[in-house]
């Protein structure tokens, strides 16, 4: 029982990290219409900008949280402006696909430059020792209820963000109707450029919540890829509350997973649990018909 729980534990604050770029994921395939791929190199910027707050400007890995965002907010933008802008306006019939190609082609050069800047080498933040807190026969480290918090914070606050602040609002209605909400005198470019703002800072975090909680390389956007889009796919890919309770769900099932099975079935289990759920449920969670 104590290793269910154990389990369930670790699934819940795993799920918690993953939520944020499955969050960052689904607003901009809201807003945009196209799945944006770049999420995972944006992701390893963040990290990679929180490790160097953190291990050179010497701030505590929680103050280097809105580095991350920042920085990864506008290099998803700048990437955007560079190489996805023009082809968002342009009317197309491919379904965004050559969109998200781009998208795949700027995380590649990303994770290109993250490599010449930084090799190849795993690099771990400079995150204090300090002992497990044991509850009922629970343990979990101090810096992993320090991530849980932060991703839960920043979880509510976009939430809080879309619910009652008027650009909040302006996002919600251009990704119900965008016809509707230009007539009503919403400006699509600002609303796009500032879910892709969002989205990429969220990512960001993402990122470098992952890197505090183990170690990061250029590559550690892209290795949690396929779980980003598992979440989003789940929850319903235009649902951003869908894809926190998809990561959460994901996050607890590969983790109990492991209790009989090997560690190399780990992310099968996710991926076969979703499968046999979008057969029944092809829309998400809280996806629509």
């Amino acid at each position: 029982m104590t290793e269910l729980l154990q389990a369930l534990a670790n699934g819940i604050i795993a799920g918690a990290t993953i939520a944020l770029p499955a969050v960052g994921l689904s607003m901009m395939y809201a807003v945009l219409r196209f799945p944006n791929f770049a999420v995972a190199g944006v992701a390893s910027v963040g990290a990679y900008l929180a490790y160097l707050a953190n291990v050179r400007a010497g701030l505590p890995p929680v103050a280097t949280i809105p580095v991350a965002f920042a920085g990864a907010g506008l290099v998803g933008l700048a990437c955007d402006w560079i190489g996805m802008r023009r082809l968002r306006r342009v009317p197309s019939s491919d379904g965004g696909l050559t969109v998200a190609i781009v998208s795949i082609a700027i995380m590649l050069a990303l994770e290109a430059i993250l490599r010449f800047a930084f090799g190849n080498d795993l690099r771990s933040f400079d995150v204090p020792i300090m002992r497990d807190v044991s509850v009922g026969g629970i343990r979990v480290s101090p810096q992993q209820f320090a991530n849980l918090g932060i991703a839960v914070a920043v979880t509510a606050c976009l939430f809080l963000y879309f619910r009652y602040t008027r650009m909040g609002k302006a996002m919600r209605a251009v990704a119900d109707n965008p016809t509707l909400a230009r007539l009503k005198g919403i400006d699509p470019d600002i609303i796009a450029g500032l879910t892709i703002f969002l989205g990429m800072g969220l990512a960001g975090v993402g990122g470098a919540l992952l890197g505090i909680d183990t170690s990061i390389d250029p590559l550690t956007g892209s290795r949690f890829l396929l779980t980003f889009f598992a979440a989003s796919v789940l929850g319903g890919l235009a649902s951003p509350a869908g894809a926190v309770i998809g990561a959460v769900a994901i996050g607890v099932a590969e983790e109990v997973a492991l209790i009989w099975l090997p560690p190399t079935y780990r992310s099968a289990v996710g991926f076969v649990a979703i499968f046999v759920f979008l057969t029944f449920r092809p829309q998400g969670l809280m996806g629509r018909r």
